[in-house]
């Protein structure tokens, strides 16, 4: 009886399946046609304002019943899709296969690209610098262990602007080859993973070694081809490597987020719901700081984001990573950047780009 009531419900999916990829190679057909006036202009593959406009529009419009995230979620894939067919961009990120900077380059990119992972932070500048990948992913800050202290000094060093950011949730699990900690004498992530973990660990299992490695994924490798070794990664790293979770969500704080930046050669334009990073510094003395940021609440631009670095001189001077909302190109960010620049004894822009979903 059941059967007579499903295969109804059954044929009209699959003729929805079929307007469904009717539409998709339409819109593919479509997308091969901007590709053309795109080459007609030498105007960029990837353009993340738009993109971004495309997700704010499909998930604002989404009746229901799907969440409007996993709609966004459905769009990327296929804006991912159609923008391969133009050309397949080439991203790096800090790898190894399995990283959490691997699961940003998705989220921003789509799976219709080239992953290309690199061993050090440096290496992905390098690589986007060299033109060897179009654009790099890299971490910038976690919520609960703060910035990347060399993100924040590579930035300051390369010609290379911020045009995109992405934010994750960071779910660590611990895992191991059978999924069990019988055999287990030592557990091994990278040191943020493990400083994230730390009270955790401290009371489930106290008494076993703890080494940081160069990655979660190297963790989870290493679990994967010694059972003495529990690894701490992502549920995609234990995928990966063919590991079974011991225990999942393992974080001290089940809020962990971590912000990537997407760095390239591309300048991009405004979306509406922009943000612009800043470097700067000022001469030391009294009240520098603040007349400094005074111009940003004079012309209403709010500072979402203000850190400092040692600028290394020897002379207790910093430089200042300041984001703000809107883009360098909005009239009231223009107005204020200008004052802003005036007052400061560096100023560099890192880039305006689209805020993350």
């Amino acid at each position: 009886m059941s059967e007579d009531k499903l295969l109804p419900l059954r044929q009209q999916i699959d003729a929805i399946d079929a307007e469904i990829l009717a539409l998709l190679n339409r819109r593919a057909q479509i997308a091969q046609e901007v590709g053309h006036v795109k080459a007609e202009t030498n105007a960029p593959v990837f353009r993340p304002e738009r993109e971004a406009q495309v997700l704010h529009k499909v998930a604002e419009r989404n009746p229901g019943p799907l969440q409007g995230s996993d709609v966004q979620t459905i769009f990327r894939e296929v804006m991912s899709a159609c923008r391969a067919l133009e050309k397949r961009v080439t991203v790096a990120y800090l790898g190894p296969a399995g990283t959490f900077s691997e699961q940003a380059v998705y989220q921003q990119f789509g799976h219709a690209v080239e992953s290309l992972a690199c061993v050090s932070i440096d290496e992905v500048f390098r690589a986007a610098e060299a033109g060897t990948a179009d654009f790099g992913v890299v971490p910038i800050e976690n919520s609960s262990e703060g910035v990347i202290n060399r993100t924040l000094d590579l930035l300051l060093q390369t010609t290379l602007s911020i045009s995109g950011e992405v934010s994750i949730p960071v779910h660590h699990s611990l895992m191991s080859k059978d999924g069990t900690m019988d055999a287990v004498t030592r557990i091994c992530a990278h040191s943020q993973a493990l400083a994230q973990c730390n009270a955790w660990l401290n009371q489930h299992y106290p008494l076993l070694e703890r080494q940081a490695v160069a990655s979660n994924a190297e963790a989870a490798r290493m679990a994967s081809e010694d059972s003495t070794v529990a690894g701490i990664a992502g549920e995609i790293a234990a995928q990966k490597y063919g590991l079974q979770i011991v225990s999942a969500h393992i974080q001290d704080d089940p809020h962990n987020r971590t912000r990537f930046a997407v760095i390239g050669r591309l300048q991009t334009a405004a979306s509406g719901k922009d943000q612009t990073s800043l470097v700067l510094s000022v001469a030391n003395k009294a009240g520098a700081v603040y007349n400094l940021l005074a111009p940003l609440a004079k012309h209403g631009v709010s500072m979402t984001r203000f850190e400092s670095r040692p600028a290394r001189m020897g002379a207790w001077e910093y430089y200042f990573y300041v984001d703000v909302e809107g883009h360098a190109d909005d009239d009231k960010v223009i107005k204020a950047l200008a004052e802003l620049k005036q007052n400061a004894a560096f100023y560099k822009l890192l880039g305006s780009y689209p805020r993350s979903f």
